[in-house]
């Protein structure tokens, strides 16, 4: 029987970093992955990704800043036997599971 496992990350970076080894580690179809907001508001998470830090500081000068108003989300629907596996990633990676 399958079941849908939520977490919720600080930034999209930590959320692709989980997703990419739930896909590449653990063998997951990643059309069993969803991602998103984890609010109703459009977001890059809560904090700026390393991507968006220029020495130390957010970067200036770029199109538009990261939208931080909230967690992304990410959900995988699989089977009982990968359950663990796709916890133990969205732990790895700071993931806060959904209850």
């Amino acid at each position: 029987m399958s079941k849908t496992i939520s977490a919720a990350f600080k930034s999209r970076r930590d959320a692709e970093m989980a997703v990419e080894h739930i896909v590449q580690e653990h063998g997951l179809d990643r059309a069993a992955v969803t991602v998103g907001p984890a609010s109703d508001e459009n977001t890059a998470g809560t904090e700026a990704a390393r991507a968006d830090v220029e020495d130390g500081h957010l970067k200036s000068g770029t199109e538009g800043e990261p939208a931080l108003a909230g967690m992304v989300k990410v959900s995988v629907r699989t089977d009982a036997a990968a359950a663990d596996k796709v916890v133990s990633s969205f732990q790895t990676y700071g993931g806060v599971l959904a209850s």
